[in-house]
Protein backbone atom coordinates (compact mmCIF):
# COMPACT_ATOMS: atom_id res chain seq x y z
CA UNK A 1 0.00 0.00 0.00
CA UNK A 2 1.43 3.60 -0.71
CA UNK A 3 0.16 7.06 0.12
CA UNK A 4 -0.02 8.94 -2.93
CA UNK A 5 -0.56 13.28 -1.82
CA UNK A 6 -2.29 15.48 -4.54
CA UNK A 7 -1.96 19.42 -4.53
CA UNK A 8 -4.55 21.33 -5.66
CA UNK A 9 -3.88 25.24 -4.62
CA UNK A 10 -3.90 25.46 -1.15
CA UNK A 11 -5.24 22.14 -0.29
CA UNK A 12 -4.12 18.36 -0.54
CA UNK A 13 -5.45 15.23 -0.60
CA UNK A 14 -3.90 11.59 0.94
CA UNK A 15 -5.11 8.81 -0.81
CA UNK A 16 -4.69 4.99 0.02
CA UNK A 17 -3.44 3.07 -3.39
CA UNK A 18 -1.65 0.90 -5.19
CA UNK A 19 0.11 3.64 -7.61
CA UNK A 20 -0.96 6.62 -9.82
CA UNK A 21 0.89 7.47 -12.61
CA UNK A 22 -1.64 8.48 -15.42
CA UNK A 23 -2.95 11.98 -15.75
CA UNK A 24 -6.39 10.85 -16.35
CA UNK A 25 -6.49 9.04 -12.57
CA UNK A 26 -4.86 11.58 -10.88
CA UNK A 27 -7.47 13.94 -12.18
CA UNK A 28 -10.45 12.00 -10.98
CA UNK A 29 -9.00 12.45 -7.48
CA UNK A 30 -9.35 16.02 -7.79
CA UNK A 31 -13.13 16.12 -9.03
CA UNK A 32 -12.28 16.58 -12.28
CA UNK A 33 -10.63 19.87 -11.79
CA UNK A 34 -7.40 20.72 -13.41
CA UNK A 35 -4.58 20.75 -11.31
CA UNK A 36 -1.43 22.96 -12.42
CA UNK A 37 0.87 20.49 -10.79
CA UNK A 38 0.74 16.90 -9.71
CA UNK A 39 3.87 16.03 -6.63
CA UNK A 40 3.41 12.58 -6.04
CA UNK A 41 5.79 10.81 -3.61
CA UNK A 42 6.62 6.86 -3.40
CA UNK A 43 9.62 6.10 -0.96
CA UNK A 44 12.45 8.01 -1.78
CA UNK A 45 11.17 9.09 -5.02
CA UNK A 46 9.57 12.09 -6.72
CA UNK A 47 6.99 12.41 -9.55
CA UNK A 48 6.07 15.15 -10.84
CA UNK A 49 3.57 15.67 -13.89
CA UNK A 50 3.05 19.32 -15.41
CA UNK A 51 -0.81 19.44 -16.59
CA UNK A 52 0.57 23.09 -18.74
CA UNK A 53 2.27 20.13 -21.16
CA UNK A 54 -1.20 19.92 -22.94
CA UNK A 55 -1.04 23.67 -23.69
CA UNK A 56 2.84 24.04 -24.11
CA UNK A 57 2.01 21.12 -27.00
CA UNK A 58 -0.99 23.14 -28.54
CA UNK A 59 0.79 26.25 -28.70
CA UNK A 60 3.86 24.65 -30.14
CA UNK A 61 1.39 23.05 -33.18
CA UNK A 62 0.31 26.12 -33.76
CA UNK A 63 3.52 27.34 -33.95
CA UNK A 64 4.40 24.99 -36.30
CA UNK A 65 1.02 25.84 -38.60
CA UNK A 66 2.00 29.16 -38.79
CA UNK A 67 5.51 28.46 -39.64
CA UNK A 68 3.90 25.82 -42.54
CA UNK A 69 1.90 28.74 -43.86
CA UNK A 70 4.57 31.31 -43.79
CA UNK A 71 6.66 28.86 -46.06
CA UNK A 72 3.98 28.53 -48.65
CA UNK A 73 2.89 31.93 -48.95
CA UNK A 74 6.07 32.73 -51.50
CA UNK A 75 4.65 30.01 -53.82
CA UNK A 76 0.39 31.39 -53.43
CA UNK A 77 1.84 34.84 -54.60
CA UNK A 78 3.56 33.50 -57.30
CA UNK A 79 0.33 32.03 -58.56
CA UNK A 80 -1.76 34.91 -58.26
CA UNK A 81 1.12 36.93 -60.04
CA UNK A 82 0.21 34.13 -62.54
CA UNK A 83 -3.55 34.70 -62.49
CA UNK A 84 -3.31 38.10 -63.05
CA UNK A 85 -0.76 38.16 -65.48
CA UNK A 86 -3.19 35.45 -67.47
CA UNK A 87 -5.94 38.14 -67.23
CA UNK A 88 -3.88 40.49 -69.13
CA UNK A 89 -3.02 42.88 -66.08
CA UNK A 90 0.00 44.51 -65.78
CA UNK A 91 1.28 43.22 -62.21
CA UNK A 92 3.75 45.95 -62.22
CA UNK A 93 1.40 48.82 -62.29
CA UNK A 94 0.83 50.33 -58.84
CA UNK A 95 -2.70 49.23 -57.74
CA UNK A 96 -1.48 45.30 -58.26
CA UNK A 97 2.27 45.65 -56.69
CA UNK A 98 0.89 43.94 -53.45
CA UNK A 99 -2.18 42.40 -54.58
CA UNK A 100 -0.90 38.88 -55.19
CA UNK A 101 0.90 38.85 -51.64
CA UNK A 102 -2.72 39.95 -50.11
CA UNK A 103 -4.61 37.69 -52.08
CA UNK A 104 -2.36 34.65 -50.50
CA UNK A 105 -2.92 35.88 -47.01
CA UNK A 106 -6.66 36.46 -48.13
CA UNK A 107 -6.85 32.98 -49.27
CA UNK A 108 -4.58 31.30 -46.06
CA UNK A 109 -7.51 32.79 -43.26
CA UNK A 110 -10.17 32.18 -45.84
CA UNK A 111 -9.11 28.23 -45.25
CA UNK A 112 -7.68 28.52 -41.84
CA UNK A 113 -9.55 25.87 -40.70
CA UNK A 114 -7.69 23.04 -42.48
CA UNK A 115 -5.32 23.57 -39.57
CA UNK A 116 -8.01 23.09 -36.74
CA UNK A 117 -9.70 20.79 -34.99
CA UNK A 118 -12.90 20.48 -32.75
CA UNK A 119 -10.21 19.87 -29.74
CA UNK A 120 -8.84 22.60 -30.22
CA UNK A 121 -11.82 24.77 -29.19
CA UNK A 122 -13.44 22.93 -27.00
CA UNK A 123 -10.47 22.67 -24.49
CA UNK A 124 -12.43 22.92 -20.86
CA UNK A 125 -15.64 24.02 -21.89
CA UNK A 126 -17.70 20.50 -22.21
CA UNK A 127 -19.90 20.27 -18.53
CA UNK A 128 -21.58 17.60 -16.73
CA UNK A 129 -25.45 19.17 -16.76
CA UNK A 130 -28.23 17.26 -15.15
CA UNK A 131 -29.99 19.38 -18.52
CA UNK A 132 -32.34 16.93 -21.08
CA UNK A 133 -33.98 19.63 -22.85
CA UNK A 134 -33.60 21.08 -26.62
CA UNK A 135 -31.05 23.13 -26.49
CA UNK A 136 -30.65 25.67 -29.70
CA UNK A 137 -28.04 28.05 -30.89
CA UNK A 138 -29.62 29.84 -34.34
CA UNK A 139 -28.84 32.66 -36.88
CA UNK A 140 -24.87 31.95 -36.49
CA UNK A 141 -23.32 33.90 -39.34
CA UNK A 142 -21.04 31.54 -41.89
CA UNK A 143 -18.95 32.39 -44.77
CA UNK A 144 -17.26 29.84 -46.94
CA UNK A 145 -15.21 29.40 -50.52
CA UNK A 146 -17.55 26.62 -53.00
CA UNK A 147 -15.20 24.67 -53.62
CA UNK A 148 -16.26 24.70 -57.40
CA UNK A 149 -15.58 28.49 -58.49
CA UNK A 150 -13.78 29.62 -55.09
CA UNK A 151 -16.06 32.07 -54.86
CA UNK A 152 -18.21 32.95 -51.22
CA UNK A 153 -21.37 31.27 -50.01
CA UNK A 154 -22.76 32.48 -47.05
CA UNK A 155 -25.13 32.43 -44.38
CA UNK A 156 -26.97 31.31 -41.46
CA UNK A 157 -26.67 28.34 -39.64
CA UNK A 158 -28.71 27.19 -36.62
CA UNK A 159 -27.64 24.14 -34.37
CA UNK A 160 -29.63 22.38 -32.22
CA UNK A 161 -28.68 19.40 -29.57
CA UNK A 162 -30.66 17.40 -26.97
CA UNK A 163 -27.70 16.79 -24.32
CA UNK A 164 -26.92 13.36 -22.51
CA UNK A 165 -26.20 14.65 -19.08
CA UNK A 166 -23.27 16.77 -20.83
CA UNK A 167 -23.45 20.45 -22.25
CA UNK A 168 -21.08 22.62 -24.11
CA UNK A 169 -20.21 26.34 -23.91
CA UNK A 170 -22.66 28.15 -26.21
CA UNK A 171 -19.60 30.04 -28.31
CA UNK A 172 -18.14 26.92 -29.00
CA UNK A 173 -20.93 25.68 -31.40
CA UNK A 174 -20.19 29.27 -33.48
CA UNK A 175 -16.24 28.03 -33.31
CA UNK A 176 -16.98 24.92 -34.49
CA UNK A 177 -18.90 26.40 -37.77
CA UNK A 178 -15.76 28.74 -38.13
CA UNK A 179 -13.98 25.60 -38.04
CA UNK A 180 -15.53 24.00 -41.34
CA UNK A 181 -16.49 26.95 -43.17
CA UNK A 182 -13.30 28.35 -43.03
CA UNK A 183 -12.30 25.58 -46.03
CA UNK A 184 -12.95 24.76 -49.54
CA UNK A 185 -16.80 23.29 -49.16
CA UNK A 186 -19.89 22.81 -50.42
CA UNK A 187 -22.69 23.01 -48.43
CA UNK A 188 -24.08 19.62 -47.58
CA UNK A 189 -21.07 18.24 -46.66
CA UNK A 190 -20.36 21.59 -44.09
CA UNK A 191 -23.68 20.31 -42.89
CA UNK A 192 -23.14 17.34 -42.11
CA UNK A 193 -19.25 17.82 -40.72
CA UNK A 194 -21.14 20.36 -38.00
CA UNK A 195 -23.34 18.12 -37.40
CA UNK A 196 -21.14 15.07 -36.85
CA UNK A 197 -18.36 16.83 -35.18
CA UNK A 198 -21.02 18.06 -32.35
CA UNK A 199 -22.56 14.48 -31.71
CA UNK A 200 -18.86 13.17 -32.03
CA UNK A 201 -17.88 15.28 -29.37
CA UNK A 202 -20.85 15.63 -26.54
CA UNK A 203 -22.54 11.98 -27.47
CA UNK A 204 -26.21 13.60 -27.00
CA UNK A 205 -29.01 12.27 -27.91
CA UNK A 206 -29.49 13.92 -31.02
CA UNK A 207 -28.25 17.07 -33.33
CA UNK A 208 -29.47 18.88 -35.60
CA UNK A 209 -28.20 21.29 -37.62
CA UNK A 210 -29.81 23.68 -40.83
CA UNK A 211 -28.21 26.05 -42.83
CA UNK A 212 -29.21 28.57 -45.33
CA UNK A 213 -26.97 30.26 -48.00
CA UNK A 214 -26.75 32.32 -50.98
CA UNK A 215 -23.90 31.25 -53.19
CA UNK A 216 -22.51 33.99 -55.50
CA UNK A 217 -21.33 31.18 -57.85
CA UNK A 218 -25.33 31.20 -58.60
CA UNK A 219 -25.48 34.83 -57.82
CA UNK A 220 -22.20 36.60 -60.17
CA UNK A 221 -22.23 33.99 -62.48
CA UNK A 222 -24.08 31.08 -63.91
CA UNK A 223 -27.78 31.43 -63.88
CA UNK A 224 -27.41 35.27 -61.85
CA UNK A 225 -30.24 34.27 -59.63
CA UNK A 226 -30.05 37.28 -56.78
CA UNK A 227 -32.71 36.00 -54.60
CA UNK A 228 -32.22 32.23 -54.77
CA UNK A 229 -31.58 30.41 -51.00
CA UNK A 230 -30.35 26.93 -50.61
CA UNK A 231 -31.77 25.32 -47.54
CA UNK A 232 -30.03 22.37 -46.75
CA UNK A 233 -30.32 19.89 -43.24
CA UNK A 234 -28.44 17.34 -41.21
CA UNK A 235 -30.72 15.70 -38.44
CA UNK A 236 -28.25 12.69 -36.35
CA UNK A 237 -30.28 10.47 -33.30
CA UNK A 238 -33.47 11.10 -32.24
CA UNK A 239 -33.98 14.10 -34.87
CA UNK A 240 -34.05 11.21 -37.52
CA UNK A 241 -35.91 9.03 -35.70
CA UNK A 242 -38.72 11.35 -33.76
CA UNK A 243 -40.84 13.23 -35.73
CA UNK A 244 -41.95 15.41 -33.32
CA UNK A 245 -38.43 16.42 -32.11
CA UNK A 246 -37.58 17.06 -35.47
CA UNK A 247 -40.53 19.45 -35.74
CA UNK A 248 -39.98 21.49 -32.49
CA UNK A 249 -36.26 22.11 -33.84
CA UNK A 250 -37.64 23.19 -37.07
CA UNK A 251 -40.36 25.47 -35.37
CA UNK A 252 -37.97 27.26 -33.09
CA UNK A 253 -35.65 27.94 -35.72
CA UNK A 254 -38.16 29.13 -38.17
CA UNK A 255 -37.77 32.85 -39.47
CA UNK A 256 -40.37 35.24 -37.44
Amino acid sequence: MKVLRVWNGMRSFKVHSMEYQKTAELNGLCNGKIVTEYLCRNGFSELTVDTKKVAVQHKNETSRKEAEDESRLPALEAAYTTILRGLGENTDRQGLLKTPLRAAKAMQFLTKGYHETIYDVLNDAIFDEDHEELVIVKDIDMFSLCEHHLVPFFGKVHIGYLPSKKVVGLSKLARIVEIYSRRLQVQERLTKQIAMAISEALQPVGVAVVIEAAHMCMVMRGVQKMNSRTVTSAMLGVFREDPKAREEFLALTKSA
